[in-house]
């Protein structure tokens, strides 16, 4: 067997046992424990989504945390059928909000529904806790569309707080729900739509695990990240589908590294990158797994746009089908499959370093080729690329022929298309690729182009580039 297969094999159960391993005692959330539960019909919930249900909602949520602690075991704080509108809810350790079919979490649209702090403004967060959760088979709504300014099939003009002065920057809206310095969270059977800005927010949190949930966001609105992990370690996301206009997987680092992130049997779509790193990277990303993912109709596939001096290694994608196409310049990316970039953000910025990436059994169809983009200061190293198939095809209208480095570094680029875009390499390992190109053209001539001298300790075997035969 291929030793790249039996180590990746290696890690990934290494990775999906991690958050168990880790616990130093059962958590309440164990499913063998029979829970204490709550209604907030009965803490006085209309559930009619005209009236605030906030203080029926949080009361119920303060005493089921009480029941937890007292009793040692989980306590469900129950949403029957209908809609409740509400400010910020706090969730808190030891509960779960059990949002049933039919039931709706409908997050408020003023800004008075909302903490003093931008950094707080969440239609559902925990802060501190221990042993949370939310799931149920309902949803959380955060009418993300009462924020849209102007309506634009291109891009969404959104509505901004910063209007009143109340932050600063022009992506002043409320998150959905975060979790923030938790410790055993567990997200499942659950939709999270609309959003007005990121929706699941995973915030220096250990030992968190997602899975069967659904996230929708409007296809034109920006910002609507899908589920962004930041300085977060031993996190697993599996069965999850996500559709929305902003990145749909993004891990970040603004405090502290990501170690032990495993992301599996996911569906993604969206008008940004499906999985991206970064661009927030001030601290290390380590041993982070992707497998079994299928990426459709989005921008860009697989990004890396390290921008803040950390460093990215050990990071495994695995059994991946990917289609990216143009969408409108403003949104970033260019169509890439595989986007792997190091830059300094600023003048006070430095590049980060990135190494040790393996992408295993990747199959693409795309409207443009494969970036792999280090820097003077941030060479990319030890780079393998192992039973690869890339399609190259055009069916939109937009313009080809650029390169896109945003954010800052060197903006976009004119740069004629290849099959493999490269600069700044140490150390290129392709081994069975196959590039297959759809329709004959001058765009398409140049399956491997590197940036010459800046591409060295490379290793070329079983490759094919050809027309696709009908």
């Amino acid at each position: 067997m291929n030793p790249l297969i039996t180590l990746f094999r290696i890690h990934l159960l290494l990775l999906l046992l991690a958050p168990a391993l880790l616990q130093s005692r059962p958590s309440i959330l164990d499913e063998s424990v029979a829970p204490h539960s709550l209604s907030v019909v009965d803490y006085g919930a209309t559930g009619n989504g005209q009236q605030y249900d906030t203080v029926a909602i949080q009361s119920t949520i303060n005493d089921c945390s009480s029941a937890a602690a007292a009793h040692l075991r989980p306590c469900q704080v129950n949403f029957p059928p209908g809609k409740y509108l509400t400010a910020t809810l706090y969730l808190k350790s030891g509960v779960i909000l059990n949002i049933s079919r039919n039931a709706t979490i409908l997050g408020g649209t003023r800004l008075k529904d909302y903490p003093e702090k931008q950094e707080k403004w969440y239609v559902v967060v925990a802060e501190n806790a221990e042993d949370v959760g939310i799931t149920g088979g309902g949803e959380i709504n955060g009418q993300g569309l009462e924020f849209v300014k102007r309506f634009d099939e291109r891009k969404n003009v959104m509505v901004s707080w910063n209007e009143t002065g109340a932050c600063l920057g022009d992506e002043c809206r409320p998150r959905l729900v975060g979790f923030i310095g938790c410790r055993n969270v567990r997200i499942w059977d659950i939709s999270f739509n609309q959003p007005a800005y990121w929706c699941l927010h995973i915030v220096r949190c250990q030992n968190t695990s997602i899975h069967d949930v659904s996230v929708y966001g409007d296809f034109n609105t920006p910002n609507n990240d899908g589920i962004d992990i930041e300085d977060s370690n031993n996190t697993l996301i599996t069965r999850c589908t996500i559709d929305t206009g902003d990145d749909a997987i993004c891990p970040k680092t603004y405090t502290g590294p990501i170690y032990n992130l495993t992301a599996t049997n996911c569906w993604i779509k969206t008008k940004s990158s499906a999985i991206k790193l970064g661009s927030a990277s001030w601290y290390p990303f380590k041993g982070l797994v992707f497998d079994n993912i299928t990426i459709v109709e989005s921008h860009r596939g697989l990004g890396f746009q390290i921008r803040d001096g950390g460093d990215v290694s050990d990071i495994i994608f695995s059994n991946i089908n990917i289609t990216t196409r143009y969408y409108h310049e403003s949104w970033w990316g260019r169509a890439e499959p595989i986007y792997i970039t190091t830059c300094p953000r600023d003048s006070n910025s430095k590049a980060g370093s990135i190494s040790n990436l393996q992408f295993i059994n990747i199959t693409a169809t795309s409207e443009n080729g494969v970036f792999l983009s280090g820097s003077k200061g941030g060479v990319l190293r030890n780079l393998k690329f192992f039973n690869v198939k890339l399609t190259y095809k055009r069916w939109t209208n937009y313009a080809d022929g650029l390169v896109d480095y945003r954010p800052g570094c060197q903006g976009l680029v004119n740069h004629s298309s290849a099959g493999f875009m490269m600069e700044h390499i140490d150390g290129l390992n392709l081994e069975n690729v196959n590039m297959i190109w759809a329709e004959k053209t001058e765009r398409w001539n140049n399956p491997l182009n590197f940036r010459p001298s800046t591409v060295n300790n490379i290793s070329l075997l079983n490759i094919y580039s050809g027309l696709c035969q009908q």
